[in-house]
């Protein structure tokens, strides 16, 4: 179980000795072309069998509370071990097993990617942080004063348009979607604040931001993500698909959700098969696709600075309280959510929840994804806080050393996920 599945022989050889040709010559025209994360050496091999099964009950359980039938996962911890898996099935009562090379829909840890474009543009000097957005979108009403750096840091004031379209998202998954028509509904909503006011996270501010860097570039966004992340990476597993394809690349589970009440209330017993959807509904917001080791490798460069110059890596991790009762170690920098000392992201999307996150400096990091969406992002979240917390603790090997403090405990996680679980069974009668 600690080994991943799949990606095996002369193909995949092939593909990552093709994508670090590709790496090479793009960093002859992108700053920082060595976008290696600098952390301490992984440790080869698992995990002690009781760490790993720890591990594999934490995420079983999950699966049970959030009405998944399969869960992808990656956790490493440089001084002791690693543990990648998928558990499960790729189908509600299926038989086929899920495998940790499959795909699924990141959602909006797409966010994450998005900024980091954003910083490399910076670094090319094509565009400026504090760039107005109306310096590239000077024909749109409603986006004055907004600049791009309070896109990224979720601080533009903009309203979001998920809470209203969710419903319609489950229950029309493959409807194709305007950039302007999801921008529209998210500036009709009630501002958060003034732009550079408070933190509110808003997908409509993130396609905002992608419409300006479309403008600025003359770039699709597919090219963007290729040229800035996918090939700098080596990510060969990773996508960003037109909104007209509604298919995930093989392999990959099949992606549920809970129909929605027009206000937004799950109506339990009423689960949907979400599999085939638009990515038009996130887009820059949340319209990649990529593995848990994809991943794994996008969000130890993202934290560590590695795809941007120093500049922009600290300007990056300036934070902002997230507010509305949340501990202060939850904060957010560009594109980026901090927890403790942990660096990465959420995502959500009907079908599919999951979370990443490393520690810059010990390297521990965990990606994880479940096939049902029902349970929120930020179940996900908690879920990746309670393997955090498990791996934090696995015995260092001979002449290795890590000390990583969280500011949670792993009964903390658990609670919270218990709090957050989805049409659970009746308790039977005493």
């Amino acid at each position: 179980m600690g080994m991943v599945r799949g990606f095996r022989g002369a193909k995949r050889a092939t593909a990552v000795a093709l994508a670090s040709l590709v790496a090479l010559v793009l960093g002859a025209c992108t700053p920082n072309a060595d976008a290696t994360a600098r952390l301490p050496q992984q440790a080869q091999g698992a995990f002690p069998s009781a760490i790993e099964g720890r591990l594999e009950t934490a995420v079983t359980d999950a699966m049970k509370l959030a009405g998944a039938s399969g869960a992808l996962v990656g956790v490493w911890a440089p001084w002791s071990g690693s543990y990648t898996d998928g558990l499960g099935t790729t189908a509600i009562k299926g038989s086929a097993p899920v495998t940790a090379d499959m795909h699924f829909r990141i959602a909006t840890n797409t966010t994450s990617m998005t900024c980091s474009v954003l910083l490399s543009l910076v670094d090319e000097g094509k565009v400026k942080l504090d760039d107005p957005v109306s310096l590239y979108l000077p024909r749109m009403i409603g986006v004055s004063g907004i600049t791009l750096r309070e896109l990224c840091q979720n601080t533009s004031g903009i309203g979001d348009y998920t809470p209203q379209l969710k419903p319609e998202f489950v229950t029309n998954p493959a409807r194709q979607w305007p950039t302007m028509e999801l921008l529209s509904d998210g500036l009709a909503t009630k501002p958060a604040g003034s732009p550079g006011q408070v933190y509110y996270a808003s997908q409509a501010g993130m396609v905002l931001l992608g419409m300006a860097l479309q403008a600025a570039t003359g770039m699709s966004w597919g090219d963007l993500y290729r040229h800035y992340v996918f090939d700098r990476l080596g990510m060969t597993q990773s996508s960003f698909p037109d909104s007209g394809q509604v298919s995930i690349p093989a392999p990959h589970p099949l992606g549920y959700a809970t129909s929605l009440t027009d206000a937004g209330a799950l109506q339990c017993g009423t689960t949907i098969d979400e599999t085939a959807l638009s990515p038009s509904m996130g887009w820059t917001a949340g319209g990649v696709v990529s593995t848990i080791t994809d991943l794994k490798t996008f969000v130890q460069a993202f934290a560590t600075g590695s795809l941007v110059s120093a500049e922009s890596a600290r300007a990056q991790a300036r934070v902002v309280p997230i507010g509305n009762g949340a501990p202060s170690w939850q904060t957010y920098g560009l594109g980026m959510l901090k927890l403790g000392p942990l660096l990465g992201n959420v995502g959500e999307i009907p079908g599919f929840i999951s979370a990443m996150f490393t520690d810059p400096v010990s390297g521990l990091t965990v990606v994880v994804a479940l096939n049902n969406s029902s349970a929120g992002a930020g179940f996900a979240r908690e879920l990746a806080q309670q393997l955090a917390s498990i791996a934090s603790k696995a015995p260092a090997k001979a002449g290795e050393k890590a000390i990583v403090a969280l500011p949670w405990s792993e009964a903390q996680a658990v609670a919270a996920m218990k709090a957050a679980a989805v049409c659970q069974p009746a308790a039977p009668k005493k």
